[in-house]
């Protein structure tokens, strides 16, 4: 099982309900084909960079898993058939990126430089 980082950028247009079906959707997929959630971090409305699709904003969404390897061709396969998705990008997380979200998640990176250890 390797570890993956999906971010996606949702249409702005969708509702809260649909927006949470898609995210359910995702995991579903990643949880029948025998992967794990790690994290799932929705971002909600912010600005692009630069227009997609003539939209200027989009709903973005961070999703954290394991999987086998074989698995993101089925998942890219789904996600380039969803009009929803604007865009996305699967990175493959090694030791240290793992390391580093999960220290960020558990709030060491928030802790007061003078603070004790």
């Amino acid at each position: 099982m390797n570890n993956y980082e999906l971010m996606m950028i949702f249409t702005p247009v969708l509702s809260e309900e649909e927006f949470k079906a898609a995210q359910k959707k995702y995991t579903a997929m990643v949880t029948d084909a025998g992967g794990s959630t790690v994290n799932s971090n929705p971002w909600g409305l912010k600005s692009l960079a630069y227009p997609v699709q003539k939209k200027t904003t989009g709903i973005y969404w961070v999703y954290q898993y394991t999987a086998s390897s074989d698995f993101n061709e089925k998942l890219k396969i789904a996600i380039l058939r969803d009009e929803q998705v604007m865009r996305h990008m699967v990175t493959k997380l090694d030791k240290h990126a793992v390391k580093y979200n999960e220290d960020k998640r558990n709030g060491v990176f928030n802790k007061p430089k003078n603070a004790e250890v």
